[in-house]
């Protein structure tokens, strides 16, 4: 398996899918479960092997990517979740300590985290780094596409 998709907690289930959506497209294989750095830490560290890369999902506290991390030398990229209290889970993933690094996406960019983590497995493979290109010229016509619609509605006059 290439990506290890690990949720601090199944609430986190929205922003898993959409990493998931991202991978299947690309055709990477991910296993996508749970664990809590705080109320499981055993099962946390078990879950460190068997993987290319690490997407990490967590709010509150955010302790998932760091704790990955430190049981680990492969890429973590840790998804900071929005919720009550917001940006505590961002800083907690984006302010690690100097030696434990942790690749930080936007607030539940779950498909951000997946396009990291296909750049990364694209490095060393051909194959993945084909399917990237195909899905960013899929994205920069749509936007042509997009963009020659809104024109064609909203232009008056000369």
């Amino acid at each position: 398996m290439k990506v290890k998709i690990i949720m601090g907690s199944k609430s986190d289930l929205e922003v898993g899918k959409k990493a998931v959506e991202v991978l299947e497209d690309l055709g990477i294989s991910y296993q996508m479960t749970v664990s809590s750095a705080h109320r499981t830490p055993e099962r946390t560290e078990k879950l460190c092997e068997g993987a290319d890369v690490f997407i990490t999902i967590a709010g509150l506290s955010a302790a998932l990517p760091g704790v990955i991390a430190s049981h680990t030398l492969k890429p973590v990229i840790g998804v900071p979740v929005s919720g009550k209290l917001n940006f505590d889970s961002l800083l907690s993933i984006a302010q690690m300590p100097p030696g434990i690094p942790v690749a930080t996406v936007g607030m539940d960019r779950g498909d951000n985290a997946a396009l990291l983590a296909a750049e990364i497995l694209a490095v060393s493979d051909e194959g993945i780094r084909k399917k990237l290109e195909g899905y960013r010229k899929h994205r920069r016509e749509k936007v042509y596409r997009d963009a020659e619609e809104v024109e064609t509605k909203y232009t008056a006059g000369d």
